[in-house]
């Protein structure tokens, strides 16, 4: 691949409520225009952030004046939106789905407790457009048992080709809780456009605790092949290790998992119509840099000569002893978070955030195919 064109979706603008823009991602609408959306503040866990979107219809190049369609509200409770996702589901219905963070449970606290990595309460919340995006109907909640804790949302929700929708959704520690954390990914599915769900299905989990699946990043092909992508941390070790693939021809009930050859955050993939898929990545102790590779189809070989730089920071992140102090030092990550997306011209769009301590954009880059 190569980068043919790069630009801004969003500048930050340092010392106000817009310096740090974060949180990105893209979605092709169902009439070829791009929707991008991405939180603004003055931190990137600030609760006085909002969420945008943006408008292309000119394939990323150019960009629209932001528009705020969400409420930050829940159920008359003031809160926060860490990360909104578009799905379009056709006839100009579009189902937002987001992670909504209660901000009046502890008021001015951080995200993650830094003594028990317990995290905020939250919800996984939908709401339905039917104007293609342009506003939407009130939030519901996506229901999770007890043992979920705090549900984290990572990925849109997935239209698979049956018309069932899948969310999938991060299990958390509740704020003050100091037992042993044993993170796991669950998904659920829903048979009715998101108004009902059954319950959440376990699809990876260490059972001793040790290696945690962050940000798992969910795609289906056109013949239903599932694959999802985790950030996979050693927590013992206080490491990274490669990015795991895992791979469902059967619907979601049962995976095969394997490992990439290469370490640290998905992107949300982008998968063309014929199976082709772009995959970014964040190497944040290594090269320091977002990078992307392509491979035939979900579940084949992401090649090294396929391989894109699509940023590079001037400074090496700074290393964590444990996995509080990690946590806690995501606030100062000043770049990030690449989601890719299948453009109808046959290039991929990519947007993440990037910049300096106190001033990061949302960014695009757009890769060809050589």
């Amino acid at each position: 691949m190569r980068i043919v064109e790069q630009g801004v979706v969003c500048a930050g603008v340092a010392g106000g409520n817009r310096a740090v823009a974060t949180f990105p991602s893209v979605t092709l609408m169902d009439d070829g225009s791009l929707a991008a959306v991405y939180r603004v503040g003055r931190s990137k866990d600030s609760d006085g952030s909002v969420t945008e979107v943006r408008r292309s219809t000119d394939g990323g190049r150019t960009w629209s004046d932001p528009a705020q369609p969400f409420d930050d509200g829940f159920a008359g409770v003031r809160g926060s939106l860490q990360v909104v996702y578009l799905t379009p589901v056709g006839n100009r219905h579009v189902i937002a789905c987001a992670l909504w963070v209660n901000r009046e449970a502890y008021p001015g606290a951080p995200l993650f407790h830094p003594g028990t990595e317990g995290c905020l309460p939250m919800k996984v919340l939908v709401a339905d457009s039917f104007d293609a995006g342009l506003s939407f109907r009130e939030w519901r909640e996506v229901a999770v048992t007890e043992d979920v804790g705090p549900p984290s949302l990572t990925s849109p929700l997935l239209r698979l080709p049956d018309g069932r929708l899948v969310v999938s959704i991060e299990t958390n520690k509740p704020y003050l809780d100091r037992s042993t954390w044993m993170q796991r990914v669950v998904h659920c599915v829903s048979d009715d456009g998101g108004r009902t769900w059954e319950p959440p299905r376990t699809v990876c989990a260490d059972p001793h605790g040790a290696v945690f699946h962050w940000d798992q990043r969910l795609a289906a092909d056109s013949n239903g092949t599932l694959a999802a992508f985790s950030w996979t941390y050693d927590k013992p070790a206080n490491r990274y290790l490669p990015i795991r693939r895992h791979v469902s021809r059967d619907g979601g009930r049962a995976w095969v998992t394997d490992e990439l050859d290469f370490a640290d955050q998905p992107s949300h993939p982008a998968v063309f119509p014929g199976g082709r898929v772009v995959l970014a990545w964040v190497d944040r102790y290594g090269t320091r840099s977002i990078r992307a590779r392509s491979a035939a189809s979900l579940d084949a070989q992401f090649g090294p000569d396929t391989e894109v730089v699509l940023y590079e920071a001037a400074k090496e992140a700074r290393r964590t002893g444990n996995t509080a102090e990690m946590l806690t030092d995501m606030g100062l990550w000043t770049f990030g978070l690449p989601y890719a997306e299948a453009l109808p011209d046959g290039d991929a769009l990519v947007v993440y955030y990037a910049g300096v301590d106190g001033c990061m954009d949302v960014r695009w880059a757009r890769c060809a195919f050589i």
